[in-house]
């Protein structure tokens, strides 16, 4: 690969390798190979399900160690809201109130999310505020909506489509709207924080960094004079570091019309550099757009206690063997015991080979089986939602293991696995508590244990050219391939994503 001295430039800014862009134009030349499902992971055979008297000791278990314990919300807020609206922006593009009723539109085109954003008006959380803005002028219902849409996405006027979907007007009390990002600070008082403190941070697009210290400083005082918490909120943007480079359809470097090598942002999945610069005993992960107003707040605090619960309990586990190992205080008979532990509880697999080794091959096998982060990710019951789910895989090297996995890596012409697919009972609301420090307190480099063959190649184009884009391995997806992992069922409640903007009408998201 050539690189003119432009191009040399451009990888010194943005801390890239010239090996690290060959290795990802051989990526698209190799292609990357469709996971292999094993099997669904279901409730007792990979998803945990716990009886209430179970969920109270977990509960418990977190509730008396949390003090003692640094805690983090990491939360990944990146990007603009523009596709939340993608709806309102087409309406904004095809309708006249001068030339057809708002009835004529809906009956034309078939916009049912457009009819049901127009029935639901009064009950978005941010109706006040734009229709003091708009004021009564319209004389039909098409005049009404199409002020309406237009004084929320107008460059000149709201421009909700430039905002980040963390602060946006979510949830309405009274006559205060509250954003996401004012609801994660509140919901990280009930299970992520200790002695008075809660920690939060946030991954944000550059663009948007004086609008969230803005929203900070907004928000701060009142919710810490409401609850008595102190917050330490941080932040970070994708690191240029983790651009990918785009190719065309020879598999050649894609060069812009002046002659520019054409980088492109590597997906969330590059969220695990952000993730790695964080340190403490607990990490909470939660998309940015999951929150529900305050009347269901206890029922997802308890959620994520029990999921800390669990891990604080398979951790204590998984140190007390690290240490013994270490310490080369372990009998050929204790090692039966770790590993039915491992196998049990950590979920983690065996070669049958392993069976052959001598005591001390086999003590290196359990000692980097235990020495891994452990992530604790809740699941819940597949409603139709679209989205990753949980499922047990076996490797080129005939690993098995168990992980979320996104339909995009199914191979959807194998008629066995499709049938694995849908015989998945669960899918991923992204719901997440993670261990990434050894029994020393020493933290994981996690980015030793990403699966740098889980990424995604998409077809784009640019200047009306076609190209192909690489994306890294999800966060939770390849990004956290050899974690060892649990997954437990989760009340629907505590997933609430908004993907569009009349997901706002459903009953997590409506006070009353």
């Amino acid at each position: 690969m050539r690189l003119t001295d432009t191009d040399q430039q451009l990888l010194e800014k943005k801390g890239i390798s010239k090996d690290k862009v060959i290795d990802q134009i051989e990526t698209f030349r190799d292609g990357i190979p469709f996971v292999q499902l094993r099997s669904a992971a279901i409730v007792g055979k990979g998803i945990l399900k716990f009886s209430s008297e179970e969920e109270k000791s977990l509960i418990q278990s977190f509730e008396s160690n949390r003090e003692n314990k640094s805690l983090l919300k990491f939360v990944p807020a990146s990007g603009a809201a523009s596709r939340m609206f993608k709806s309102l922006f087409n309406f904004l593009d095809n309708y006249n109130a001068s030339e057809e009723t708002f009835e004529a539109y809906v009956s034309r085109t078939g916009d049912s999310a457009m009819e049901k954003f127009a029935a639901g008006l009064t009950d978005f959380p941010f109706y006040d505020l734009v229709k003091n803005k708009i004021g009564n002028l319209s004389t039909t219902k098409g005049e009404e909506v199409f002020a309406f849409v237009n004084e929320m996405m107008g460059e000149n006027a709201l421009n909700y489509g430039f905002f980040p979907k963390g602060l946006l007007p979510f949830h309405k009390y009274g006559s205060h709207a509250a954003t996401p990002f004012e609801e994660h600070l509140n919901e990280s008082v009930a299970y992520a924080s200790a002695n008075g403190l809660a920690n939060l941070h946030f991954t944000i697009s550059e663009q948007h960094d004086a609008m969230f210290a803005k929203e900070y400083e907004n928000s701060n005082e009142n919710i810490t004079k409401a609850t008595g918490t102190k917050f330490n909120v941080t932040y970070s943007n994708q690191k240029p570091a983790t651009d990918t480079i785009a190719v065309d359809l020879d598999d050649k470097p894609f060069r812009n019309s002046d002659g520019s090598l054409l980088f492109r942002p590597g997906g969330h999945g590059a969220l695990i550099e952000n993730l790695n610069d964080q340190d403490a005993d607990i990490i909470f992960i939660k998309n940015i757009d999951n929150v529900a107003v305050s009347k269901y707040a206890v029922d997802i605090a308890e959620s994520k206690k029990i999921l800390a619960g669990q891990l604080l309990k398979v951790q204590e586990k998984a140190f007390k063997y690290a240490k013994a190992i270490d310490q080369d205080a372990v009998s050929a008979s204790d090692t039966v015991e770790i590993k039915e532990f491992i196998e049990n509880e950590l979920n983690a697999n065996f070669l049958d080979s392993y069976e052959d080794f001598s005591l001390s091959e086999q003590l290196l096998v359990l000692k980097d089986k235990l020495n891994r982060p452990i992530r604790v990710c809740g699941m819940v019951k597949n409603e139709g939602e679209p989205g990753g789910g949980p499922f047990w895989i076996v490797d080129a090297k005939d690993h098995v293991s168990l992980q979320i996995i996104e339909s995009a890596q199914i191979n959807m012409s194998d008629s066995k696995q499709v049938d694995i697919l849908k015989n998945s009972t669960h899918f991923n609301p992204v719901d997440l508590v993670c261990g990434v420090r050894n029994y020393k307190g020493e933290k994981y480099n996690l980015l030793n244990f990403v699966d740098t063959k889980q990424g995604f190649i998409a077809q784009k184009t640019k200047d009306g050219k076609d190209l192909k884009a690489l994306e890294l391995p999800g966060l939770w997806n390849g990004a956290m391939a050899f974690w060892n992992t649990i997954f437990v069922e989760v009340p629907l409640i505590t997933f609430n994503p908004v993907k569009t903007v009349n997901d706002l009408l459903k009953p997590a998201h409506q006070v009353s």
